[in-house]
């Protein structure tokens, strides 16, 4: 996905662009974390109301359980006070204790399978409200963001990074609101309410049990710190390994071509470890907090014994209704008070891909229609440059002072050395780039003034490098107009010599090609990248060196039937070939960023200067190459 406008053949290489890099306080990143949650506010308040019902059963459940000791203690020991029915309900006076306990059982029974039912609902609703609507719509929000990103954006980012901000880090963001928010709200309401039970029970025994709570919010505040700077690492060494990764898949060729795979295989197992190293530092940290936790949590059970026991033992306190039920309270206190190290790390890992996530969402966008952009239906393929300065970085041109203007239906060969600025030139005219200073103007309007996609229609494109999907022949073909009927795509085969390979595959227009185009040649490919970009009937075609991926015996064929298809249109084309130069009606000759000669191919042949000089370097070339073809025939 990154890096896209190599595809124009722009080299990079020496203009760096600094990568994503905000720097986002918690309290920021929590606030707009909380607007997004709002955004589902009913489905979280369902998910709420549905853990409280869960709450009020589970401890309806544990006050009858302990209302069944207390029967059960009374009977053994009448001396013992009579059990506390709730809500001043009791069951007739000429039930024996059995037949109480058994309705105390099938009570509690009842209220374990109606939990069940409402437990099974809650999941449901955690499941629709995470991976129904955060994960989706949050995913759309970045992909759409990314769709407006200019060319900027994906030169500094590798793809890695950028896949990985779409998938894991949208799946850490949603984890703030199932497993930080809800999860901090259940927690909070559901100690509340344990705090409140156990002070009804008995206030001093409470403040006992409780009197370590202070330290579990110390050790919070200190694993929060020392964790979250151990996540961001984290997620940045998993970029690392997944540019190799990708690297390595892209470069399969290459790799086997050179024998290159126990390299690269050294080069993947060392980011994976260092991802697996960083983890297990991670793991230790959590593995540290989540026992201190529940020692703290241990001490209260014992302060319990001893002193629960004690007023049990001074018949202060009812066994049943009294040290049983507070002992259930207790240890679901605790228990939630455990949760506080999941809920800190699950707070880390949402804000460090909250980071992320928002780095993209954030990205300016300057690559846009203006409010008042003009609308333009059909182009005349009118084209000027007016005094453009262009650079990837500031300060650092790669065009300057560029001038000249093109005629509609002209064709403009442009010519110059790797570096010239060739590509850099083309990808102005669709505005993949704004120049820095000057303007480029279509049909005598400045293009950042005109709509951007109303710009693009009008503009047909052949990158150096042809990219397909893997879908069908015919999807390819049809990609920037998915509604052209089958004869036009024919035709535009046709016109790009294409037609003839298409209809000897397996299911021709329909036949699906492999990942990027891996089933086809070069050659094939490129010449389907031409039917692309002819189907579109563009006003003005930009060409970036057609020929480079075709052999010689299909030249003169793609060449002929591209002289049709330039007719009527303003065509530029990157060429290092005479036979495309000739095809000119304009050479416009660039070095080091600057336009040195301009003029048609004939006149700039008579001339001294650059123009001749590369003519006559292709003309020895040509040369060698026919006389070597002669030699060999002689054998």
């Amino acid at each position: 996905m990154g890096n896209c406008v190599r595809c124009l053949g722009l080299d990079m290489s020496t203009h760096r662009i600094d990568p994503l890099k905000n720097d986002y306080a918690n309290n920021e990143l929590i606030k707009r974390l909380l607007g997004l949650s709002w955004n589902y506010r009913g489905d979280c308040l369902r998910v709420i109301g549905l853990q409280l019902l869960l709450l009020t059963m589970g401890l309806a459940g544990l006050g009858f359980a302990g209302l069944g000791v207390d029967v059960i203690h009374h009977e053994v020991a009448p001396f013992t006070e009579k059990p506390r029915w709730p809500l001043g309900l009791s069951p007739p006076s000429h039930w024996s204790a059995i037949s109480v306990v058994a309705m105390i059982s099938g009570l509690i029974l009842a209220l374990a399978l109606t939990r069940a039912l409402l437990n099974y609902h809650y999941q449901m609703s955690v499941a629709r409200l995470v991976q129904a609507k955060i994960v989706p719509n949050l995913r759309a929000q970045v992909y759409e963001k990314l769709q407006k990103l200019d060319f900027r954006f994906f030169d500094a980012n590798a793809s890695g990074s950028i896949i990985n901000r779409v998938t894991s880090d949208v799946q850490a963001v949603r984890i703030f609101v199932d497993g930080v928010l809800v999860q901090s709200l259940i927690m909070l309401i559901s100690l509340v309410v344990f705090l409140v039970f156990m002070m009804s029970i008995h206030f001093w025994l409470t403040l006992a049990c409780l009197a370590t709570t202070p330290l579990l919010w110390v050790a919070s505040v200190m694993f929060s710190r020392r964790v979250r700077p151990a996540f961001v690492r984290n997620r940045e060494l998993i970029d690392e390994m997944v540019r190799a990764l990708a690297e390595s898949v892209q470069g399969i060729y290459a790799v086997k071509g050179f024998g290159r795979e126990r390299e690269e295989k050294a080069k993947f197992n060392t980011a994976s470890n260092l991802v697996r190293d960083h983890m297990r530092s991670i793991f230790k940290l959590v593995s540290l907090f989540g026992p201190s936790v529940n020692m703290l949590t241990h001490v209260n059970i014992t302060v319990l014994l001893g002193y629960g026991g004690y007023l049990v033992y001074r018949n202060e306190l009812a066994l049943g209704t009294g040290i049983v039920v507070f002992s259930g309270l207790l240890q679901q206190f605790s228990n939630q008070v455990s949760n506080i190290s999941g809920l800190a790390n699950s707070m880390q890992r949402s804000l460090t891909g909250a980071r992320r996530v928002f780095e993209i969402l954030d990205t300016p966008i300057s690559i846009e229609s203006s409010a008042n952009a003009s609308s333009i239906r059909k182009s005349k393929g009118e084209v000027a440059f007016k005094n453009v300065f262009f650079g990837y970085s500031k300060n650092e041109y790669v065009l300057r002072d560029v001038s000249f203007s093109v005629e509609s239906g002209q064709i403009v060969a442009v010519v110059g050395a790797t570096g010239a600025g060739k590509s850099a030139l083309l990808s102005l005219i669709p505005r993949f780039y704004d120049p820095d200073r000057g303007q480029v103007l279509i049909d005598g309007i400045d293009a950042r003034e005109l709509k951007l996609e109303d710009l693009r229609r009008n503009i047909g494109i052949v990158f150096q490098e042809s990219f397909m999907f893997s879908n069908t022949i015919a999807s390819n073909i049809s990609f920037g107009n998915p509604w052209a009927s089958r004869e036009q795509v024919e035709r535009a085969a046709r016109l790009a010599s294409a037609h003839e390979f298409i209809v000897q595959m397996p299911e021709g227009y329909d036949s699906v090609l492999g990942e990027a185009g891996s089933n086809l040649s070069g050659g094939q490919r490129q010449r389907l990248a031409i039917a692309r970009a002819l189907l579109l009937e563009p006003s003005i075609l930009i060409l970036d060196d057609p020929t480079a991926a075709i052999d010689a015996s299909t030249e003169d064929e793609i060449l002929k039937a591209m002289d049709g298809a330039m007719k009527g249109r303003t065509t530029f084309v990157v060429a290092h070939r005479m036979s495309t130069l000739r095809r000119s009606d304009y050479v416009v000759v660039l070095d080091k960023g600057r336009v040195v000669q301009t003029g048609t191919h004939d006149k700039l042949l008579g001339s001294p200067g650059l123009y001749r000089n590369l003519a006559n370097l292709q003309v020895v070339d040509d040369t060698r190459s026919r006389d070597m073809i002669l030699n060999s025939s002689q054998y």
